[in-house]
C-alpha cells in the first residue's frame, strides 16, 4: 500500500469514529475493522486468512486479546464467523457493531468486558462470503437464494470434509473415535473452494474451544450433529458424545435473546393466521439438533467438533435474510447480551496443562467427581481436600487407576 493511500486510509478512519448501523459495502468492511483497530490498538489485531475469495476479496479477522496475535496458556480462544452464505447478512453487521461494542465498553472502562478480553482470545470474522453478498445486494437483495453460494456456485456451508461419515462408520465398527478426523479422511466428495480452504487453515492453526456460525431465515440455535445417521433427510436427532454440553451452549445463546426462546413468539414463514403450516422453535426453548431440523452433509460445524476442539453451534437470527438497514439496530439490541453470554461460555468447565516435572503427559485421564458418596470426606482421608470440594484432579493413567481402585474398595467396605 503506498504512502498517499495509507494517508487516505487514515483520514478516513479517523473521520468515521462512530459506528453507523447499515448495510457496509466489501470495501468498506476493512475500513470499519481498522476504525476499532486505531481506536483500540493495545487489545486489537486486523488480519486477513491465507487466501482470499474466488473474487479475490480479501477474508478479514479481528481479534480481541490483551496481547493481540499470542495464544496465551489458559486463554480460551473463540470465534464467530457471519455471512457464510452471502445472502444472509445480518451477522456481518451484528459482527461489525461487536467490534466496535468490545473496543467503546474496554475504553469506558466496563468491567466485564474487560474480564472478558483480559481473558479470552476473540475472533471475529464479519464476512466468509463476501462475493455471494455483492451478488446479492446486486441483485435487490430479496431473493431467498440469489447470493447464497459463493462464486462458483458452490455452497460453502455444505463444502467442508464429511467427517461425519467417518465417525459414524467407526460408530458401527464399535470404535469410540470422534475427534482429530482429518487424519482420517481418505477422499472428498467435493473440490474445496478457497474461502473453504482459508477457514479450515484457521481452524487447525487456533487451537479454538468455542465457535459459532451465524445464518439467517429462521430464529434458533443449532448444534451437532447437523447429519443424520441414517441418511434420513429430517427429523432424525442425530447427538454427538458431547450431546448435553452442545445443548447447553446453544440454550446460553437462546435463553439471553430477546425472544430466540420465547414459545409465544411468532414462528418464521407463517402462510396462515393461525399459523399452523409453520414450527415454532421457540417452543422448544429456541433450539435445536441440527439433523432433527434436517441433515446435512459438509458444513461447517461438525467439521469445527470432528476436526478439532472446537465447539460450533449455528446461530440462525431472524426470519429475513436480508433485512433493511432500518431493522439492523434494534437486531442488534435483541442480539447484544445473547452473543456476550456465548463468549463468556468458553470459560465453563475445566481449563490448564497437563504436566509434570518431566513435561507434558500425554493420554492422561481428567476425573471430575460428580457422584454424593464420591464427595464424602470420610472416603478422603488419604487424599488431597480439593476432591472432598469436588474440584478436578488430574493424573497420570497409572495413578488415577490406584486412586479410582482405592475409593471403590472403600464404597464396598462402608456397604458391608
Amino acid at each position: 500500500m503506498t504512502k498517499l493511500l495509507l494517508l487516505c486510509f487514515a483520514v478516513f478512519v479517523t473521520a468515521n469514529a462512530e459506528f453507523t448501523w447499515r448495510h457496509h459495502n466489501n470495501e468498506e468492511l476493512p475500513l470499519i475493522l481498522e476504525e476499532v483497530h486505531q481506536k483500540c490498538p493495545n487489545i486489537s489485531r486486523v488480519y486477513a486468512l491465507t487466501e482470499p475469495s474466488v473474487q479475490n476479496v480479501p477474508l478479514y479477522v479481528i481479534e480481541f486479546s490483551d496481547k493481540p496475535g499470542i495464544h496465551q496458556p489458559y486463554k480460551p480462544e473463540v470465534k464467530y464467523i457471519g455471512n457464510i452464505h452471502g445472502n444472509e447478512v445480518l451477522g456481518r453487521e451484528l459482527l461489525l457493531g461487536l467490534a466496535h461494542y468490545l473496543c467503546d465498553q474496554y475504553v469506558n472502562r466496563d468491567r466485564r468486558i474487560r474480564a472478558l478480553i483480559h481473558n479470552t482470545r476473540i475472533h471475529l470474522m464479519p464476512s466468509m462470503n463476501p462475493d455471494g453478498w455483492q451478488l446479492a445486494t446486486d441483485t435487490g437483495a430479496k431473493d431467498y437464494l440469489i447470493g447464497r453460494y459463493n462464486n462458483h456456485t458452490v455452497d460453502l456451508n455444505r463444502n467442508f470434509p464429511d467427517l461425519d461419515a467417518i465417525t459414524f462408520e467407526f460408530e458401527r465398527q464399535g470404535i469410540n473415535h470422534n475427534n482429530h478426523l482429518l487424519r482420517d479422511l481418505t477422499r472428498l466428495a467435493a473440490p474445496l473452494e478457497p474461502e473453504t480452504r482459508a477457514v479450515m487453515r484457521w481452524i487447525m492453526s487456533i487451537p479454538f474451544v468455542l465457535s459459532a456460525a451465524i445464518h439467517g431465515g429462521d430464529l434458533v440455535a443449532n448444534y451437532p450433529y447437523d447429519e443424520s445417521r441414517s441418511g434420513a433427510p429430517v427429523s432424525e436427532y442425530s447427538a454427538s458424545p458431547d450431546d448435553e454440553t452442545f445443548r447447553n451452549l446453544a440454550l446460553a445463546y437462546a435463553e439471553a435473546h430477546a425472544d430466540m426462546a420465547s414459545p409465544s413468539r411468532p414462528g418464521c414463514h407463517t402462510t396462515s393466521s393461525d399459523e399452523s403450516s409453520t414450527f415454532n422453535f421457540g417452543k422448544q426453548g429456541g433450539v435445536t439438533n441440527g439433523a432433527a431440523w434436517y441433515s446435512l452433509k459438509g458444513g461447517m460445524q461438525d467439521f469445527n467438533y470432528l476436526a478439532t476442539n472446537a465447539f460450533e453451534v449455528t446461530l440462525e437470527l431472524g426470519c429475513e435474510k436480508y433485512p433493511d438497514a432500518s431493522k439492523l439496530e434494534n437486531e442488534w439490541v435483541r442480539n447484544r447480551e445473547a452473543l456476550l453470554a456465548y463468549l463468556w461460555k468458553a470459560h465453563t468447565g475445566v481449563k490448564g496443562i497437563v504436566s509434570d516435572d518431566s513435561g507434558f503427559i500425554q493420554n492422561a485421564v481428567i476425573s471430575v467427581p460428580t457422584t454424593s458418596w464420591f464427595d464424602d470426606e470420610t472416603s478422603f482421608g488419604l487424599y488431597p481436600h480439593g476432591l472432598r470440594e469436588g474440584q478436578p484432579r488430574i493424573y497420570k493413567r497409572s495413578l488415577y487407576e490406584k486412586v479410582a481402585k482405592t475409593l471403590l474398595e472403600q464404597k464396598d467396605n462402608q456397604k458391608q
